[in-house]
């Protein structure tokens, strides 16, 4: 129950941007290229679309994250499950300021960590950005 709390939202923010973003190729010069060459659906949209559009989708997933982890504080705090969401809480309630310290310096850490990950897959993804 918790992990369908915390991925129903975020799920619905993904699938709505990645509709979007394929939308915005399919209707690309390149699409309708790939088509006239007589090349199988199934290979424009993987191949063709998808690859392009996931550039976009890789941004917001890595921000998604970040509300991920401010979602688990709430949903752990709602099912009494012990992790890392209810440490800061009851650190925060016994004013214990080190872990708080620590627990926003690992969530900062682990924050930028995604957001270099996906630097490095939007790199990878986009042809156009390897030049540079």
């Amino acid at each position: 129950m918790p992990a369908f709390v915390l991925g129903t939202a975020l799920a619905a923010t993904l699938m709505r941007h990645t509709r979007s973003a394929m939308l915005g190729v399919l209707k690309s010069d390149y699409i309708r290229t790939a088509r006239a060459k007589g090349l199988s659906e199934r290979i424009v949209l993987i191949k063709h679309a998808l690859r392009n559009a996931l550039v976009p989708i890789v941004t917001v997933t890595s921000l998604i994250f970040g509300e991920l982890l401010a979602g688990a504080v709430l949903t752990e705090q709602i099912f009494t499950i012990p992790g890392f969401g209810k440490l800061v809480v009851d650190a925060v309630f016994n004013r214990d300021y080190a872990v708080v310290q620590g627990i926003v310096l690992c969530t900062g850490v682990a924050f930028i960590f995604m957001n270099l990950l996906a630097d490095v897959a939007q790199r990878i993804l986009n042809p156009r950005m390897r030049d540079k």
